[in-house]
């Protein structure tokens, strides 16, 4: 018998650290386990993610040869900002020549916000760098920084970026001192000084922290008798190896979120979606489009840094959340929850707990209103009427779900509700779900405005375990489909489990060639490679940010390869056919199978759409590209395809984009083109010249053989 390979992820939240094994080949869960995370211990939060580890290999049986993938997401450096624990970082800025002046002003940042009353402190010496600098001269000014107070250097210097030597030679002298230090250009390929100098500033500071974490983390896992490469979840959903970590912790900030993301695409194989993580006391929202999570650029006490992190945008609504009364109704639903009050949910708690309870006003927290409301019965049980009480009693919680309560609690403490402002239940119920759900519906509504997304090819994603007292409400009242993913309890845990390595490069480029594109491609693809993915997986992006003269490249892939027989998975054709015509809601006998790969299906329609009230009619082709596992990749609302093969794509894709582009006053507008091949879709809508697309292209397919199908498809909305 085959040995299993396991893929073990543990997600560090706020109240507990989950852990779970996945198994490589299936994606099927085959153990969980959950400690209360370690903030307060003297080992952080690293003691809570090696007790949940060493948990989970004792009780689901597994032997520490059989994991082949282990990562872990921590919210140490966020956690670090918010509090103001982290070093005070000496910078020594250089430049040379006529930059020589606006350097020194660039690099000397002063001290950041943090947070409200918390600073992270810098000190500051300029080195002339016209002349080559001495070591004694670096090692003096470092001194310097010391005496000041510093505790972690930085080497910032103007165009480091296109001359890496001086800021290397800082990184040697600060190791022979024995001093955490950053260099600007690890941190980012951009121009722009000061933000690149605030960055790694911001970089540098949790070092001290972050090291002695991840050196015990790692430790720990190789006593266990674990091989496989420690991964450590990233802000942008995907995970880096602990040797770049130990370099760039700034990355691991804000990651918190990533991992509910990441499992939407690995595990809920979501395409185009509004993933909404629901726990006891806040949601996370975030959207994903074609495939991919949405990302924007991070602010650290109100300044940008050169840092990419997923769009995730926090309420605090959630399944836990407690209702406000005031003036005989409910005034609001959150953001305190049961959680933070120190109480139940009524929805878990026996009948009997609730005899001869009664109504009670409770402020949670100090400078909290006093107008929320609790139960509490004649022997001592205090619990909190949720949304999940309110979900459970109106019937939108199945049975089974993590977030199933006793109906009979929830009954008696709605009722007291009820009676307090002299309504039925069924409308305290209502009042609740709605209150909660109209927090909820702006952001979504945002989300779906700023990104262009389609409302029609969006689904909404419950995760968390509040899911369920969320998620389906919301979607009646936007009129929206949705699903609440499996495991969803767990799903940030599982999320880690599956995460891809992924890095990004960014370089300021105007006006980039094909060679610049073809380079930076090269240079993400061995980033990656150097962190353990396998080379067949890797999957690569690049953007052309025209405004900005950004060149961005992104870069996935997975560190093993899924090795069972795609036929286990495989759904009939007919199948198929039925998925994608729910998702084009239109009949089975109106879409028309176009074909496609050996790995990917093309189902269209024809939908007319009544344009000026209903004077004309437009044809739009909409199309869905399912794989064989039944799993929609690419949707769009209109569309149109050419069929061609490998060794006639060039002439083919350069006719193709030329027959869809669009002019107007701003000029020339490319179609969003991609490009389906063997099991993969390559997105080259980021690209502006039609010279790019043909020379990406060309390089991702390179090693396919000339007679190989290949399909080009474009956006046509």
């Amino acid at each position: 018998m085959d040995k299993r390979r396991i893929r073990i992820g543990i997600d560090v939240g706020g109240t507990f650290t989950h852990a779970v094994a996945i198994d490589s080949a299936t994606f099927e869960l085959i153990g969980q386990a959950k400690v209360p995370t370690t903030h307060t211990a003297e080992e952080g939060v690293a003691k809570g993610i090696i007790e949940s580890l060493h948990q989970l290999l004792a009780e689901s049986q597994i032997a520490p040869e059989e994991v082949a993938f282990i990562a872990h997401s921590t919210t140490q450096a966020t956690n670090a900002l918010l509090e103001g624990d982290v070093a005070p970082v000496g910078i020594l800025g250089m430049g040379k020549g006529m930059e020589k002046l606006r350097a020194k002003s660039e690099t000397q940042i002063g001290d950041i916000t943090l947070a409200p009353g918390r600073l992270l402190k810098t000190y500051h010496r300029f080195l002339d760098t016209t002349e080559a600098p001495s070591r004694e001269t670096i090692k003096n000014l470092i001194y310097e920084l010391l005496t000041e107070g510093a505790k972690v250097i930085v080497a910032a210097e103007a165009f480091s970026v296109d001359d890496t030597t001086n800021e290397e030679l800082v990184l040697e002298v600060a190791a022979e001192l024995g001093l955490p230090a950053t260099a600007s250009f690890e941190i980012s390929q951009l121009y722009g000084l000061k933000i690149r100098t605030r960055t790694a500033v911001i970089n540098a500071s949790m070092l001290p922290k972050m090291l002695e974490t991840a050196n015990m983390t790692e430790s720990s896992v190789r006593k266990a008798g674990i091989t496989a490469p420690l991964m450590i979840m990233r802000s942008d959903g995907g995970v880096m190896d602990i040797v770049q970590m130990r370099k760039r912790p700034i990355l691991t900030m804000l990651s918190g979120p990533a991992a509910g993301v990441a499992a939407a695409l690995m595990y809920a194989k979501i395409s185009d979606g509004i993933f909404l993580e629901v726990g006891g006391t806040s949601t996370d929202i975030s959207a994903i489009r074609n495939g991919r999570a949405l990302v924007k650029t991070a602010e650290v006490g109100g300044h940008r840094v050169y840092l990419r992190t997923l769009d995730v945008r926090t309420l605090g609504i959630a399944g836990g959340s407690m209702c406000r009364v005031k003036h005989n109704r409910i005034a609001d639903v959150g953001p305190r929850s049961a959680h933070i009050a120190g109480l139940g949910y009524a929805a878990f708690t026996q009948p009997e707990l609730l005899a001869n309870a009664t109504l009670k006003y409770i402020q949670p927290k100090p400078g909290d209103p006093a107008d929320y409301v609790y139960i509490e019965s004649t022997c001592g049980a205090k619990v909190a009427i949720t949304p999940t009480c309110a979900a459970n009693f109106a019937g939108y919680v199945p049975s089974g779900d993590y977030a199933a309560g006793n109906l009979s609690a929830i009954k008696q403490a709605i009722s007291l509700l009820a009676k307090e402002l002299k309504i039925n239940e069924t409308q305290v119920a209502e009042d609740i779900l709605s209150k909660s759900a109209t927090k909820c519906l702006r952001v979504v509504g945002q989300l779906l405005q700023d990104y262009k997304l389609d409302k029609q090819l969006v689904s909404l994603i419950g995760g968390g375990g509040g899911a369920a007292a969320i998620v389906p409400y919301l979607a009646k009242q936007m009129q929206m489909r949705y699903q609440i993913a499996k495991n969803a309890a767990v799903i940030s845990a599982i999320g880690v489990a599956l995460a891809m390595v992924r890095d990004t490069i960014e370089r300021t480029v105007i006006n980039p060639t094909s060679n610049d594109i073809l380079k930076i491609r090269q240079e993400v693809e061995s980033a990656v490679l150097a962190m353990g993915a396998a080379a067949e997986s890797i999957e690569i992006q690049v953007e052309v940010d025209a405004q900005k003269n950004i060149l961005r490249a992104t870069a996935t892939g997975t560190t093993e390869l899924r090795t069972r027989d795609l036929r286990d998975r495989m759904v009939s054709e007919e199948a198929r056919k039925q998925i994608a015509a729910q998702s084009l809601q239109v009949e089975p006998e109106q879409v028309k199978h176009l074909g496609g790969t050996p790995y990917l299906d093309i189902y269209m329609a024809t939908v007319l759409k009544k344009r000026l009230f209903g004077l004309y009619r437009q044809a739009l082709h909409p199309v869905r590209i399912l794989d064989k596992e039944g799993i929609i990749r690419l949707q769009f609302n209109d569309s149109a395809i050419a069929q061609t093969t490998k060794g006639n794509l060039t002439e083919t894709l350069e006719k193709f984009i030329q027959e869809h582009t669009s002019y107007g006053d701003a000029g020339r507008t490319l179609p969003d083109t991609f490009i389906l091949y063997r099991s993969r879709i390559l997105d080259l809508s980021g690209l502006l010249e039609i010279s790019q697309i043909i020379s990406l292209a060309n390089a991702e397919l390179a090693t396919m053989d000339s007679n190989e199908p290949v399909v080009c498809l474009v956006n046509l909305r």
